[in-house]
């Protein structure tokens, strides 16, 4: 590398943070890199091959941050959490005021919240990532929060090395402290809702119809040129069918049925439940990873409550409710992100948000290309009821009762596009049924409620 000092730093050479660098360097940025472990850093310069011209290895941390150009950028691939704030009360006495410290993992909003409270002396960015290795190599998408600072400084470096759709970048500044951060989280429980979905039709194919996984797969490729176009669709169509050379079986076949997660699920549950939101379709999910890791529970309950039957179900009719059960998800995901933007006034501008998530994230699929303009007319209301909704929703939802409707008959579980359906059909219930719970509640607390024909607070006689 020249001797002019780099753009950008990048702490942590692990997966992700050695494709984010590799990634910038590609694209002329000079960048400078170091890790906790410095003999990461030889082994790393030599993989980079002729990009490493643009790269400065430094071992140690006040050489590493004097190589950055003024005013400083420093992104931070490191584990979430005690680390990050560790690597912060070292970095502190280190900067200036106008340099900007990111971090780039998976953390908790809240977290991200505290740190650019008590973040002083220099700028704090929380920043979602998604894409996994390949993107962070070839192209992210990327959710950036913090202040309006950071993103003149961030900007002219993101965007270059962004996924692309229809050549926009999928980078955005989405909002203040926590905001980026809490985005991806709920990028991440969509994430989780679609992938049960998906799993629930390759359930009811397999144990409902007795399908073998190659055949699967094949119809998943198929649905991959169509409304379900997405990258989860697609990899599950590799997936499928790809043969386990020790067995000769379908790999998927050799695959004990236990998922693991990392906790971001959890969290857009979580975060939901404190905003009054109902994301269903993703707890539904996260409770499905639940109940797989407990194995020898199910084995037992499978002896003492046995038997699963049948379903006669047209094939087009799980492309259906597959679709329906996708676009209920999402807009779970961002009648969330609508309540936060309310409660923590972000200002969120969820048809932008849905635009960066068409290429490079993990969920990225021509459904977002349909949703964006339905949110872009729906800023201050749920985007269920824009103009067009009803066009692309309504012929699905006949599919996903049938669907439902037979598993449920027939003994399978699908947890998360049952929790879909259900939530639809609450959502358009013109008279629910809340008046006998007001009423429960008011018998047995006094707690009191509105009548239909008369303002203010009334309590019934129920003795």
């Amino acid at each position: 590398m020249a001797q002019t000092q780099a753009r950008v730093g990048v702490y942590g050479l692990g997966t992700m943070g050695s494709a984010l660098a590799l990634n910038l360097a590609e694209n002329g940025i000079e960048i400078a890199v170091s890790n906790r472990e410095p003999d990461w850093i030889p082994s790393f310069l030599a993989e980079a091959g002729t990009l490493a011209e643009r790269i400065k290895g430094v071992e140690d941390l006040a050489g590493f941050v004097a190589s950055i150009a003024s005013p400083r950028v420093i992104v931070l691939m490191i584990p979430s959490g005690a680390p990050v704030d560790a690597m912060i009360e070292r970095l502190a006495p280190l900067l200036d005021e106008n340099d900007t410290v990111v971090d780039a993992g998976n953390a908790d909003f809240n977290e991200t919240r505290r740190r650019t409270t008590t973040s002083t002396g220099f700028h704090f960015v929380g920043m979602g990532v998604s894409g996994g290795e390949e993107g962070a190599r070839t192209g992210p998408s990327m959710m950036v929060g913090g202040s309006d600072h950071s993103w003149q400084q961030l900007a002219p470096m993101l965007e270059p090395i962004a996924a692309r759709f229809q050549n926009d970048p999928c980078v955005a500044h989405v909002g203040p402290d926590g905001a980026g951060h809490f985005v991806k989280t709920v990028h991440n429980g969509i994430e989780y809702a679609d992938m049960q979905m998906i799993s629930e039709i390759y359930g009811l194919l397999r144990d409902g119809q007795g399908w073998e996984a190659p055949r699967i797969g094949a119809l998943f490729s198929g649905w991959s040129d169509g409304k379900l176009a997405s990258f989860l669709v697609e990899t599950t169509a590799r997936v499928l069918q790809t043969f386990d050379p020790t067995s000769n079986r379908p790999l998927v076949d050799m695959i004990r049925d236990q998922a693991g997660q990392k906790g971001t699920g959890r969290w857009t549950v979580i975060e939901a439940l404190k905003l009054g939101q109902s994301a269903s379709t993703i707890e539904a999910a996260v409770g499905a990873r639940a109940w797989s890791s407990a194995k020898s529970a199910r084995l037992a309950a499978a002896t003492q409550f046995p038997g699963f039957g049948q379903i006669e179900i047209e094939t087009e009719k799980f492309e259906d409710a597959l679709f329906a059960g996708r676009v209920l998800a999402h807009l779970q995901g961002f009648e969330v992100l609508r309540a936060a933007s309310a409660e923590y006034d972000w200002s969120l501008d969820l048809a932008r948000i849905a635009e960066i998530w068409r290429a490079g994230c993990i969920i990225r699929s021509r459904l977002l290309d349909d949703l964006a303009p339905l949110l872009r007319q729906t800023p201050d209301r749920p985007v269920l009821l824009a103009e067009g909704m009803a066009e692309l929703l309504s012929p699905e939802i006949p599919a996903l009762r049938r669907v439902v409707g037979a598993a449920v008959s027939a003994g399978l579980p699908v947890p998360a596009l049952s929790a879909g359906l259900a939530w639809f059909d609450t959502a358009r219930q013109e008279t629910g049924t809340a008046n006998l719970i007001q009423a429960q509640r008011d018998a047995f607390g006094v707690h009191g409620f509105e009548r239909t024909d008369a303002p203010g607070k009334h309590h019934g006689d129920w003795k």
